[in-house]
């Protein structure tokens, strides 16, 4: 699966407003990246920062790219390998991450499902600017596909406190519903004041679209399919409370099965295995 925005090239010099200022994801520019792809830029960006296309098919790239490992968070089911070619890889121009319940004995002990959770932590990551995800999410009660990002450093404190930015989640048993939020000490889940946006696309299972995020000094904006959906914008005196959004954050890419969110009506263990598919993923300052 390859899908490649290709439009008219214009001088990168047009694209004169800041990348984290202009609104809106209409194209300016063009630049060329892994072979002979051309990549559209957002409006008012002016440069690709990191990228990865998954055309060669393999492990995930280790220059960009490391595991989460273990049983995690959220009473999650799932055991995340790493290394793992079941769990995690690259087939036919997509990042398959595939959760199995395949009673597997997995780092000496059994495990009854298997997932893979990607991370750029200690690689790659950046304060502001537009990240631009495009994905399949997969079926079944259960699963927890997720987009999203944590600060590389947690120097605001633990979760909550360091913050949380969740470009795209889905649950299983919401199939056709997108979420989008953001967590700090002020607004999380846990006291249910969390910043957070919902919306229905019915079928949203069935094909690939584009989760994008465009984070600036003082709001973070939300789209999908290049249209925008819902944006958080920092208040006038807000502290590192309400918005710990102002230090270099990395990306995730997860698949999750069950857990306090995902399993809250259950899961159904048949329809395992299911893959997440993530076509590209891309940022841009």
């Amino acid at each position: 699966m390859r899908y490649i925005p290709v439009i008219t090239i214009l001088a990168l010099a047009a694209a004169t407003a800041s990348c984290y200022k202009t609104a809106g994801d209409k194209t300016t520019s063009t630049v060329d990246t892994v072979g002979a792809d051309t990549i559209a830029i957002p409006n008012g960006c002016t440069n690709l920062v990191f990228n990865d296309e998954f055309d060669t098919d393999g492990m995930p790239d280790s220059t960009k790219w490391s595991y989460e490992q273990g049983y995690l968070r959220n009473h999650e089911l799932q055991y995340y390998t790493v290394g793992r070619k079941d769990n995690a890889r690259v087939e036919n121009g997509t990042l398959r991450l595939t959760a199995i319940a395949d009673s597997a004995v997995i780092d000496g002990e059994m495990r009854p499902v298997s997932s893979a959770s990607l991370i750029t932590r200690g690689k790659h990551d950046w304060t502001y600017g537009y990240v631009e995800v495009r994905a399949k999410l997969p079926k079944g009660l259960g699963t927890w596909p997720a987009i999203w990002m944590m600060p590389t450093d947690r120097s605001y404190g633990k979760w909550p406190a360091c913050g949380e930015i969740d470009i795209m989640e889905n649950v299983g048993y919401m199939p056709d519903k997108i979420h989008f939020s953001a967590h700090s000490e002020t607004y999380n889940h846990v006291i249910n004041t969390q910043k957070t946006h919902v919306i229905d696309v019915p079928g949203v299972q069935d094909g690939f679209h584009t989760y994008a995020l465009r984070w600036t000094p003082d709001s973070l904006t939300w789209y999908m399919d290049g249209e925008e959906q819902y944006t958080v914008t920092r208040e006038e005196d807000a502290t590192y409370r309400q918005w710990p959004f102002d230090k270099p954050f990395y990306l995730i890419l997860n698949f999750a099965f069950g857990g306090d969110w995902g399993g809250n009506q259950g899961v159904d263990m048949s329809a395992l295995p299911q893959e997440f598919e993530i076509d590209y993923v891309r940022v841009f300052k």
